[in-house]
């Protein structure tokens, strides 16, 4: 009893910590929203001329991060909405509709009357009920300076049917966030998690609230048991039974003035739901301990529903913090959980395979597969992190992790099977994959996955991306690349004095303009490039170092400057050999 009443004491006294400190960080936000508010409306006011529905075939959407793709319920289309870009001077936020069609591999922009204000962080799901509605819940608009932030708490709906745009006008809604999460749950929509930020302060939620799609009701439920933390950005799955399983997540403490600590949350919950539908429905949260593979820590991965009644995780980042410096871990994995077993394992892609290779392997090859039918009484294989190094222009160095999983066995290969392969044309070779990134916009149709967009850093730089790829979740076999990265749409501004204030509305809109005058900078970089020694016809990246390394020495201590130790410049100078032997290639 004595037990039980310090605990309840001690949640009481954090749920008033919290609420003091929401109305702390409140009071402070309302200001810069005051701000804010009246840039969005000018927005609106223009979005109002608009007065008929407009589709027109068009070039694939600008780079962004941090907006939402959503499989059409009826069509074989995806829905990108909103999106944020920043050029290093700029933060852009979007509001724009994009269609793609799935069959033919095109893109077309859906132009609809009174569309919600522009915003990213949102969350977006579907539901199929009268020819399909996409739903939208929160998000944040950022001045284009980036140091002020309006969080929306509005909810809207997209019929696709009569491509309408409806605010739905409920109280007792959540508050104004972003970062939260919101899946569609037997004729509801859950919301959990999420935070608000102002200058100075900010709150993480761990609140869960409710959405009827049959009354347009909010409801903030109470659910028993102990619950998560407050976090943002974490995975949120509905079951097929009705329950919710969050996992991850990130947030950041005062742990003394001006100094914060991140956490990535790497624990897992189960919030159950019984008598749902009926008045007394009730929730219950507990904590899932999963067997498997878990994916390493993280922030900002994408999540989807696959087939198979398994969620799954792409991507994301692990900050590592070295002296005073913040470097940055990138992924491009998937990991799969199973649902009905409780369990975690990674992807592993089969890769496509030649008729020679499966002719000379014989019955070798049917013995693996027979053994893969077994796959599941084998214990977890943990996975391989492959470390690369992309080295900027400046020197900067970016570590980029990669994670392949699988047993070593069926990694190893003889050398005379390794140039059998090289003479099939490669078939085994080097696979396409997405690079790296994090906030991708993710979305699964017909057990295909399609990875849109994200970004990843190179020391103070951020490359926001525009490609997108697709892999059957099915058969696991090898990346598509259905649109490349455009080069031209890469800008990055550094830092200026210059007052920027007479730009703020042209910022805020879009980035044409600054695309092009990009495409004449980049030209003008190109011609005062200097000119590296050049890669010997069939020469490999280990022979070409090899070469030059004294070269690329002298490039990476000029960047690096006198006082560099010389590991670290000799570490540099190899990435940067290595990135000029792969672009060269």
């Amino acid at each position: 009893m004595g037990k039980k009443g310090k605990r309840d004491k001690k949640g009481k006294g954090a749920e008033k910590t919290a609420a003091k400190m929401e109305k702390k960080v409140s009071r402070r936000a309302k200001k810069e929203e005051e701000d804010l508010e009246a840039l969005i409306a000018e927005f609106q006011s223009l979005d109002a001329k608009k007065t008929q529905v407009i589709e027109s075939s068009c070039p694939p959407p600008s780079p962004r991060l941090n907006g939402s793709l959503s499989a059409h319920p009826e069509r074989d289309e995806l829905i990108l909405f909103g999106g944020e870009y920043f050029n290093g001077q700029k933060t852009y936020l979007y509001n724009d509709l994009y269609i793609y069609n799935i069959r033919k591999n095109s893109w077309s922009k859906l132009e609809i009357p009174n569309p919600p204000p522009r915003r990213c962080a949102h969350q977006a799901a579907v539901v199929p009920t009268a020819g399909g509605q996409l739903w939208i819940f929160g998000g944040e608009f950022a001045s284009p300076n980036g140091e002020q932030f309006y969080h929306y708490k509005d909810l809207w709906v997209l019929h696709l049917a009569t491509k309408t745009w409806e605010q739905i006008k409920a109280s007792g809604g959540p508050s104004g966030r972003s970062g939260h999460r919101m899946v569609a749950c037997k004729r509801q929509l859950i919301i959990f998690g999420g935070f608000h930020e102002s200058a100075r302060d900010y709150i993480y939620y761990n609140d869960v609230y409710a959405f009827n799609l049959d009354s347009f009701t909010w409801s903030k439920l109470a659910p028993a048991g102990i619950g998560p933390a407050p976090r943002s950005g974490c995975q949120m799955t509905a079951s097929p039974e009705g329950n919710v399983i969050i996992y991850g997540g990130y947030s950041k403490q005062r742990i003394k003035k001006d100094v914060d600590k991140g956490t990535l949350h790497t624990d897992m919950f189960l919030l159950k739901a019984e008598g749902v539908g009926k008045e007394e429905e009730k929730w219950t949260w507990s904590r899932l301990s999963p067997s498997g593979v878990k994916p390493p820590p993280r922030s900002g991965f994408s999540v989807a529903l696959g087939p198979g009644n398994r969620s799954l995780l792409f991507g994301g980042v692990q900050d590592e913090e070295e002296e005073e410096s913040l470097e940055g871990d990138f992924f491009n994995d998937i990991y799969f959980y199973d649902m009905g077993k409780n369990r975690w394992f990674p992807a592993q892609l089969k890769g496509p395979k030649s008729e020679k290779r499966k002719r000379r392997r014989g019955k070798q090859a049917e013995s693996e597969a027979a053994g893969d039918e077994e796959g599941e009484q084998r214990p977890p294989q943990g996975p391989l992190e492959i470390v690369k190094e992309v080295v900027a222009e400046d020197g900067t160095v970016m570590t980029i992790k990669q994670v392949i999983s699988g047993p070593a066995e069926e990694k190893e290969r003889s050398e005379s099977e390794e140039e059998e392969e090289e003479e099939e044309g490669g078939a085994l070779g080097q696979q396409v994959e997405p690079c790296p990134r994090s906030n991708a916009m993710v979305a699964v149709k017909h057990g295909v996955l399609y990875v849109y967009g994200g970004m990843f850093e190179v020391g103070d730089r951020q490359f926001t991306l525009s490609d997108l790829h697709s892999i059957d979740l099915h058969k696991m076999g090898e990346w598509k690349v259905l649109v490349e990265m455009d080069p031209k749409a890469q800008e990055w501004l550094e830092e200026s004095e210059s007052d920027e204030e007479d730009d703020d509305v042209e910022g805020a809109e879009g980035g044409e303009e600054e695309e092009e005058s990009s495409e004449e900078e980049s030209g003008d970089d190109e011609a005062g490039e200097e000119q590296h020694p050049a890669v010997e016809p069939g020469e490999n990246p280990e022979e070409y170092l090899s070469r030059t390394e004294q070269y690329w020495i002298k490039v990476a201590r000029s960047h690096m400057g006198p006082e560099a130790k010389e590991k670290k410049v000799v570490k540099v100078a190899h990435a940067m050999a290595k990135t000029f032997h792969e672009d060269s290639v």
